[in-house]
């Protein structure tokens, strides 16, 4: 590989990682008239663990990047979300708002993230996939980061990228975040999802299913463990079939929780189709990093944006919609920043980076952790799926927390309910 000009390696703005986060912020500055270098490690297509199933509130986000979501490109849509638990089956359509449509989508990641990625490309965007960054340059009179060090295709030539500004979109692991000194907040909650797909007559259902009790019977006794199943119709003659914990548990550590997969799926009905000669892809695991675990979100010419920034959701374990919104919100904020006119105004606009996120999901997600908290013990857990499910309303009401789906201003009682606790709620 021949060596390119020092231009090809310089940008406005570096974003590392071509997942959700990376490719949706990479998209608003490109559209924002910035030049923009988005480097991926792997090549497209690649697969990521996830559930696939996506909620009104990321289904906003592809309709604002102008995203094909028709049926006729690929897309699963889904009318809401179906509860099982306490002997109880419910099934919920997605609430009626002026801000979110009423309908998910379902597609699977492989070819998800590209779609994000090649619609930043269009909007002028510079991607380079197999692109593995290591170590951030760092201006070593300031400490600011201007720059990373990578390893370029097959043949990991060494190349160094530069701009005032890099976007951290490099997932839970964040190798960025870390060699710029921001670690993981231990008293924030963590979760992880493992999942593999099934052929399955069940491949076409129209709602996202969750089981909310989550049974290990593998021993003398049963045992409730904290978190969720789900089973999410791909409509291309596969399930895909997983759980979501929590770490609010001893049970988080000490269990397998691929054997935990394997027994749950044993225990569904036969007509599914749930066994191993069924299953299509090995059962893979991944972390879920909640509630704003790594803190600030800017520091020094840093950004961080969707899981490298702990932004899952910890009621639901909803990731995408809010690594894109992420995205939206720090490619705004950098482009405005770029527009001032001296280098402390600049820093200035940045700086509000993180005052943005707190004062748009802080609240809620202090919520969200005294709600992991509360639902780590079994027999709250077991109290509310028994008691809780068999009260529409109140489920209804659930629904929108838990998806986080209001609307900000003229929504109905339950809106101003979820909102107003929201506002009164420690932006921490």
């Amino acid at each position: 590989m021949t060596e390119q000009p020092l231009s090809e390696h310089s940008a406005d703005v570096i974003v590392v990682g071509a997942g959700p986060a990376g490719s949706t912020t990479a998209y608003y500055l490109a559209k924002s008239g910035l030049d923009v270098l988005l480097l991926e490690k792997t090549a497209f297509p690649r697969e990521k663990v996830c559930g696939d199933g996506l909620t009104p509130r990321a289904t906003k986000q592809l309709v604002s990047m102008g995203i094909d979501i028709s049926e006729e490109a690929g897309w699963l849509r889904n009318k809401g979300l179906r509860i099982i638990g306490g002997g109880v089956r419910l099934q919920l359509d997605w609430p009626e708002l002026a801000s979110y449509p009423d309908y998910g989508l379902v597609r699977k990641r492989d070819d998800f993230d590209e779609q994000l990625a090649r619609q930043a490309q269009k909007a002028g965007a510079r991607l380079h996939e197999r692109c593995n960054v290591g170590a951030p340059v760092l201006d070593a009179r300031t400490g600011r980061i201007t720059g990373v060090h990578a390893k370029l295709g097959e043949e990991k030539t060494p190349v160094t990228f530069h701009a005032p500004l890099v976007v951290a979109a490099d997932g839970n692991s964040t190798r960025l975040s870390l060699a710029m000194g921001l670690h993981r907040r231990e008293d924030r909650p963590m979760g992880v999802a493992v999942r593999t797909y099934f052929t399955s007559p069940r491949h076409d259902d129209d709602y996202l299913e969750s089981w909310l009790e989550l049974w290990d019977r593998r021993g003398a006794e049963d045992r409730l463990l904290p978190g969720y199943g789900w089973v999410f119709g791909m409509g291309d003659g596969t399930s895909n079939v997983g759980l979501g914990i929590l770490n609010s548990s001893s049970a988080f550590r000490e269990l397998d929780w691929r054997e935990v997969l394997k027994a749950w799926c044993a225990s569904m009905p036969e007509d599914w189709g749930f066994t191993p000669d069924n299953m299509t892809t090995p059962i893979r695991g991944a972390a879920l990093p909640m509630a704003f675990n790594r803190q600030p979100h800017y520091t020094k010419g840093l950004l961080l944006v969707g899981d490298a920034g702990g932004l899952v959701n910890p009621f639901n374990g909803e990731g995408i919609a809010y690594a894109m919104e992420s995205g939206q919100l720090a490619a705004d904020v950098i482009t405005q920043a770029q527009a001032r006119a001296t280098a402390a105004q600049r820093e200035l606009a940045l700086q509000h980076y993180p005052k943005v996120l707190k004062d748009t999901y802080g609240g809620y997600y202090t919520l969200g952790r005294a709600f992991v908290k509360m639902i780590g013990n079994p027999k709250v857990m077991k109290i509310a799926t028994q008691r809780g499910l068999t009260h529409p309303l109140l489920m209804k009401f659930t629904l929108k927390m838990l998806a986080n789906l209001t609307d900000p201003t003229g929504g109905d009682a339950m809106d101003r309910v979820i909102n107003g606790l929201s506002k009164v709620a420690p932006k921490a």
